[in-house]
């Protein structure tokens, strides 16, 4: 056993419009996390979530590394963690699906347990409910995802290229099962084809970087057009992204955050994303990312 494991987590964008609980993207906003065992447990955060985060065992990295932990029948009677976040919360970056794969990576590299990353997947998935945030958060790059079997398989595809994503924060909090509860119970036959069409189309165009096919690709009739109520000003800040020069732009996650894609970051796109919430009474602030590697990349 290693006395401790340091590693980082990228944020993640997901759905990509259409992608549904399938798509999901890598983004270079980071969590810093060192993990050690214990004989009690101790939690430091700094960054995001600071004060808010539970300093507990009921911490999703712990949790995360408690449960893989477990798998190996291997008692640890307490852990020692220290997180620096950048990933802010309940923003639609994915912070949870960061934090369990941070308690993962981190256990199997402390434990020396080699567990094949599928496996480390699907332990994700099944803590965190659904793959899109969790495999670009392991893999990094643009990631798609399909369960089947009782197991999530996952094509991990390279970073599309020349690629930049202005992400939109406005000041308010969505929480996922906020969001989830927001959806319908079933959907249309029409509203089915729609969203496979469209997002094989986006993977099509990220995968050969024909972004000139964004804006028509990322339409999406299974969860944007119920979260709308949500997120004050979303439509509105998609259009005005969009008129701005944006590629497309789309709801990250379950939101409130908007991903506005570019090939550079635009200075345009990002004041029509800050002044079409602050017409809602919104402060909003921007920050333009790239793709991103995982947390399985070898440390550098």
């Amino acid at each position: 056993m290693l006395h401790s494991v340091t590693l980082r987590v990228p944020a993640t964008t997901a759905n990509l419009g259409p992608g549904f609980d399938c798509l999901g993207l890598a983004l270079n906003l980071h969590n810093t996390v060192t993990l050690a065992p214990a004989a009690v447990t101790e939690v430091v955060i700094q960054g995001e979530g600071a004060g808010h985060l539970p300093g507990s065992d009921r911490n999703l990295v712990l949790q995360a590394a408690s449960a893989l932990a477990a798998r190996a029948g291997v008692t640890i009677p307490g852990w020692r963690l220290e997180a620096h976040n950048e990933i802010p919360l309940a923003r639609g970056l994915g912070s949870s699906s960061a934090a369990l794969v941070a308690g993962l990576v981190a256990c199997d590299r402390l434990l020396e347990l080699a567990t094949p990353p599928g496996d480390l997947l699907d332990l994700a998935t099944e803590l965190e409910g659904h793959p899109d945030n969790v495999a670009p958060a392991l893999y990094g790059g643009l990631t798609v995802c399909a369960i089947e079997g009782g197991r999530t398989w996952c094509l991990a595809l390279p970073a599309p290229a020349r690629l930049w994503v202005g992400v939109a924060l406005p000041d308010f909090l969505v929480s996922t099962e906020q969001a989830r509860q927001a959806l319908p119970a079933s959907y249309s036959r029409e509203a089915a084809v729609y969203n496979v069409s469209h997002a094989a189309l986006t993977l099509g165009a990220l995968v050969h970087g024909r972004y000139d096919l964004l804006r028509a690709a990322m339409r999406d009739h299974l969860h944007q057009p119920y979260r709308m109520s949500l997120v004050p000003g979303m439509a509105q800040a998609i259009a005005a992204a969009e008129a701005a020069g944006a590629y497309a732009a789309v709801l990250s996650g379950s939101g409130p955050a908007i991903a506005a894609f570019c090939g550079q970051p635009e200075p345009a796109v990002e004041a029509a994303l800050v002044a079409a919430f602050a017409r809602e009474g919104l402060s909003a602030r921007v920050r333009w990312l790239e793709p991103a590697s995982g947390a399985l990349a070898e440390p550098s």
